[in-house]
């Protein structure tokens, strides 16, 4: 059976910002960041807190996400 999260992993361009849901003892987790690798039982994900190894296996859901939102300028007090 082929799961069409691990497909999209594995036919996305390296450097595409994605988002992979992965199931966790208790639950769900998501990996938020740009994919690194993928070969046939994991992909890389670098995210904010630095890079994470997933297992295909554990993979439930997988997408392409927008590049992240331009820095808020800065407000000075008493502006």
């Amino acid at each position: 059976m082929t799961i069409p999260a691990c497909d999209f992993l594995a036919g996305a361009d390296l450097g595409t910002r994605v988002v992979v849901r992965t199931r966790i003892e208790g639950g769900y987790t998501d990996a938020l960041g740009y994919l690194r690798s993928c070969d046939l039982t994991h992909c890389t994900v670098e995210t904010k807190r630095g890079t994470v190894s997933l297992a295909l296996a554990d993979v439930v859901a997988a997408k392409e996400v927008p590049p992240p939102p331009a820095p808020r300028p800065r407000r000075h007090v008493g502006e």
